[in-house]
């Protein structure tokens, strides 16, 4: 068995689980994060909320403060910018006075909207910063995350302890 996101009924059980997997972060000892805050708004246009990260980091002289304004695509289909259209995304970013805007997809996004974000990239590069995710990128990180798979896939939970005995 392998981890998917079929166990994920739907597009707000999906943002749950991406609010919790950063509220988790926090707790692993591989980064300098010294805190997370996870805000999540009203729901949207889209009929989603946007999920708000502030990190607190440290590089050991000073501890500073970075936040993302994240948004889930819980499609089968892959995310093109027609899925986006309703969103300003560099407004969207300075409105909450954000760093960064990061799209989660369960499957992928179009070469639209990649070719979308490498050039905000590019033109925003000393102001905002673009990023997305695809299933396949997610899954790589919650595979890590033995929490987050015991309250939110726990067919797949229950499956790896069964090795672990």
């Amino acid at each position: 068995m392998k981890l998917t996101f079929d166990e994920i009924e739907d597009d707000k059980i999906f943002e749950e689980l991406t609010a919790s997997y950063f509220r988790e972060l926090k707790e692993s000892p591989d980064n300098n994060i010294t805190d997370v805050i996870v805000k999540e708004t009203g729901e949207g246009t889209d009929g989603g909320r946007d999920i708000l990260i502030e990190f607190n980091l440290s590089d050991d002289i000073k501890v500073f403060k970075r936040k993302w304004v994240i948004q889930c695509k819980f499609r089968e289909d892959s995310v093109s910018p027609s899925h986006l259209k309703a969103i300003n995304i560099p407004t969207l970013i300075h409105s909450y006075n954000a760093q960064g805007y990061l799209l989660v997809c369960k499957t992928r996004a179009t070469s639209g909207v990649t070719d979308l974000f490498e050039r905000l990239n590019e033109q925003c590069k000393d102001s905002y910063h673009y990023e997305c995710w695809n299933g396949s990128q997610f899954l790589s990180k919650l595979i890590l995350q033995e929490k987050i798979q015991e309250l939110f896939f726990p067919d797949y939970y229950e499956y790896i302890q069964t090795f672990k005995k």
